[in-house]
């Protein structure tokens, strides 16, 4: 994809990698909408950088999905990039109180919402890009967070399909695919240990010059390349 002079939406785009990836797209002369649930969230990012436009909406609602996509298609028809980076992470047991009310959540706001948004979007005249955010976790699990990995492994599925079907469109797809990082993705500090989000992004722009369509990097790069053994022995230690 060209990285500059284009105009893109970030789901998910206030914070985390969202707001990391809406910095340096910004930087590259890009204009950049962002939506989100938390209007505050959104706020900030829009007093912190002046082209940023933003948008409240709740992706995990098919309403909210179809306001968003009525709401870009007549304000901004010219939309060429698409980033599907909202996402939501519960650490739960299978015995717990609200597991599956929480998991419906997760699977409609990490899988079902882009799926949709996805299916709506390709048919912007402009649109040349999709971007689907994943995870490493699509590779080896964390048995504390299990449908969110669960949701993960799906989104890499099928972005790979996704990448096939849109060829004959000359529309990219492309997955990107972090490690943990230092967000707040699945609460407050869970995360603080890892690297940064500006080092990650780093890496992404990088490949994304060298036009990979699978972008990865330290340990998704890892689980990306690893064999079925390895996996397994990295399972066991993530849940020991």
């Amino acid at each position: 994809m060209n990285l500059s002079n284009n105009k893109i939406l970030i789901t998910g785009g206030g914070s985390g990698i969202g707001l990391g990836l809406t910095e340096r797209f910004i930087s590259e002369n890009n204009t950049v909408i962002i939506c989100g649930r938390r209007e505050e969230a959104l706020k900030e990012a829009a007093d912190r950088f002046d082209n940023v436009i933003t948008y409240t909406c709740d992706l995990s609602t098919e309403s909210g999905r179809e306001a968003l996509y009525n709401w870009v298609a007549s304000e901004h028809p010219d939309l060429n990039v698409l980033v599907n980076n909202a996402g939501i992470q519960n650490w739960m047991h299978i015995e717990d109180d609200g597991f599956y009310e929480k998991g419906k959540l997760e699977i409609e706001t990490n899988v079902l919402a882009p799926l949709h948004l996805t299916s709506m979007f390709i048919k912007l005249k402009k649109l040349d890009t999709v971007i689907n955010v994943s995870s490493g976790l699509a590779f080896v699990q964390i048995a504390k967070v299990p449908v969110y990995c669960a949701t993960k492994a799906f989104f890499h599925s099928f972005t790979r399909s996704l990448r096939h079907m849109l060829k004959e469109r000359n529309i990219e797809a492309i997955e990107v695919i972090p490690p943990a990082l230092n967000t707040d993705l699945g609460g407050e500090g869970i995360h603080d240990q890892y690297p940064p989000v500006s080092e990650f992004v780093k890496a992404v722009f990088q490949q994304l010059r060298e036009g990979k369509q699978e972008v990865t990097w330290g340990f998704s790069e890892a689980m990306h390349k690893a064999s079925p053994a390895e996996i397994a022995e990295t399972f066991e230690k993530m849940n020991a």
